[in-house]
């Protein structure tokens, strides 16, 4: 094996996307060459399981980070690093070069000078969790180590530690609930996706329906958007806000998460949970959520239906209790 003293990871600055490159981290961490990963402060809770020699807060400000990393690294004395680099932004590549880090990127944003590794992209087709595991393969031939499993898993493999499981068992027995004895509900989305809403807009009247059905329908937003789903369905049974770790057991736990394209979807992906994700203004076969678990309804310019949707989450209720 050549003289690497570790791997260095800058993971993607969203949610939905840091749970998409997770095998990319296992490719990583099977080298067993010791793996820094560089994200965002709230990916450290949900990367909490994974063994990894260190993680550095990426803040944005690249002359910051560049810091931080620099600073980490002659720590850790780590001389002959190798730097995998799955954001396509320029200040991405800019904070691994000025650290000392030879990285390994796509060719994007005029970047190409700043990557030790340029590697073009394989085409629009693939799907976001196939782009980025095609990129950490790349990598790791031109290291000449070895890229295990060989084809992305048809799962994301996300650990979870003994204190999320406790964190999302505790929120639901806190509030009189039993693990697959509710339907869990994401009535949320951040942000715009070409100007429009990625809002699916029948929640509240999903959610009576279920009701009125006996189901319990119960929703977990982050305190950011507690407001904003409490006035979208305000007869959904509201629990406080979890970790993203807790989160991501706590979809687990449901008997069905009803979601939007969102960061709530590729989380209970991650989680392998059972769950029915509703598409009007984003595009499923590229930014869908990777998981055998998961139905997707609607498409790229289509929302689907009440009906539709009350079809499905019979069915996949059904199937959950048999």
């Amino acid at each position: 094996m050549l003289n690497y003293s570790a791997l260095y990871v800058r993971l993607p600055n969203w949610i939905g996307d840091v749970c998409m490159s997770l095998p990319c981290l296992h490719a990583l961490l099977n080298t067993k060459l010791p793996v820094v990963v560089c994200a965002r402060p709230w990916a450290k809770d949900l990367l909490s399981a994974f063994q990894l020699a260190g993680f550095i807060e990426m803040s944005g400000r690249w002359r910051e980070d560049r810091a931080h990393i620099a600073s980490f690294r002659k720590k850790a004395r780590h001389t002959h690093p190798r730097g995998l680099i799955l954001p396509d932004s320029l200040s991405s590549a800019l904070v691994f070069k000025f650290a000392g880090i030879p990285g390994a990127g796509y060719r994007d944003d005029g970047r190409s000078l700043l990557l030790r590794w340029p590697v073009s992209k394989p085409g629009p087709a693939l799907h976001a969790a196939q782009s980025w595991f095609h990129l950490a393969s790349q990598a790791l031939e031109r290291w000449k180590l070895p890229v295990v499993p060989a084809t992305l898993p048809t799962t994301l493999g996300l650990e979870t530690t003994d204190r999320h499981e406790e964190q999302a068992l505790e929120a639901v027995r806190a509030v009189g609930l039993t693990p697959g004895g509710f339907i869990l509900i994401a009535p949320t989305a951040t942000g715009l996706h070409k100007g429009r809403v990625k809002v699916w807009p029948h929640f509240d009247a999903l959610a009576r329906q279920l009701q009125e059905q006996g189901h319990v329908v119960a929703m977990c937003p982050p305190a950011s958007e507690r407001e904003a789903a409490l006035r979208a369905v305000p007869t959904a049974l509201c629990l406080p806000p979890l970790g993203l770790g807790a989160f991501a057991t706590l979809t687990r736990l449901s008997a069905l998460v009803i979601c939007n394209d969102s960061g709530v979807s590729h989380l209970a992906a991650a989680a392998n949970a059972r769950q029915l994700t509703l598409f009007g203004v984003t595009d499923k076969h590229r930014t869908g959520p990777w998981s055998p678990n998961a139905t997707c309804l609607g498409s790229f310019n289509h929302w689907p239906g009440l009906p539709e949707v009350l079809d499905h989450t019979a069915r996949l209720t059904t199937e959950s209790v048999l």
